[in-house]
Formats: structure tokens, C-alpha cells, sequence
């Protein structure tokens, strides 16, 4: 089973910016896609972002659609969120997650622990 660990979350005001890392500890990492989900206060879990094994195929959310930017370094077994042009309604605690592509959680198999985003207006 992969391990996942998040971090680069913080407070930022509407409008920053922020960078999300997620380190895998396995060589396996470069074998799998990775995705971003968030989840707010009150909520379920929602899919922000996913990258296929290679890189080559890259997914969003209509919500994040042109602000966020999810890459990877298959040497360093690290996946990267970048994310832009924040808005208060980003606030949420934000998870990495390792499976096949997807939008859904259902297509992961294992998870991070989450790094928390807040956004203020």
C-alpha cells in the first residue's frame, strides 16, 4: 500500500497563492494516478484534480478549472498542487490520493492524511 503524506497548506488571503505537495514512500508511486480531493466543513469529499501515471493526462473540476495546476516528479515520488487566484470558498482540508484516474473516491485506494487550506475574503 502506498503512504501519503500532504503539506504546504496555511492561511493565505483571496487572491494568493499556495503549494501543495504530497510525498509517496513507495517506487510504486510512479506506477499510479494521483488526485486531489477536498473536503469542507459539513461536506463530502470532492474531487478537485487527477493526473495519469505518465503525466500526460491531467483532469479538473469545472470549480478549479483554469486556476489550479496539478503536476508531478515520478524521481521524487511527489505530487504538486498548485493552486492560484484563490477564493474563500477553497477553504477546505485538502487530500492525496493514489489509484487509477478518476473522478471519483472510489477510484483510490490510498489516502493522505490532509493538509488544511484556508482561504480568507
Amino acid at each position: 500500500q502506498v503512504q501519503l503524506v500532504e503539506s504546504g497548506g496555511g492561511l493565505v488571503q483571496g487572491g494568493g497563492s499556495l503549494r501543495l505537495s504530497c510525498a509517496a514512500s513507495v517506487r510504486t508511486f510512479s506506477r499510479n494516478a494521483m488526485g486531489w480531493f477536498r473536503q469542507a466543513p459539513g461536506k463530502g469529499r470532492e474531487f478537485v484534480a487527477t493526473i495519469s501515471w505518465s503525466g500526460g493526462r491531467t483532469f479538473y473540476s469545472d470549480a478549479v478549472k483554469g486556476r489550479f495546476i496539478i503536476s508531478r516528479d515520478n524521481v521524487k515520488n511527489t505530487v504538486y498542487l498548485q493552486m492560484n487566484s484563490l477564493k474563500p470558498e477553497d477553504t477546505a482540508v485538502y487530500y492525496c490520493a493514489a489509484g487509477q484516474v478518476s473522478r471519483v473516491v472510489a477510484g483510490y485506494d490510498s489516502w493522505g492524511q490532509g493538509t488544511q487550506v484556508t482561504v480568507s475574503s
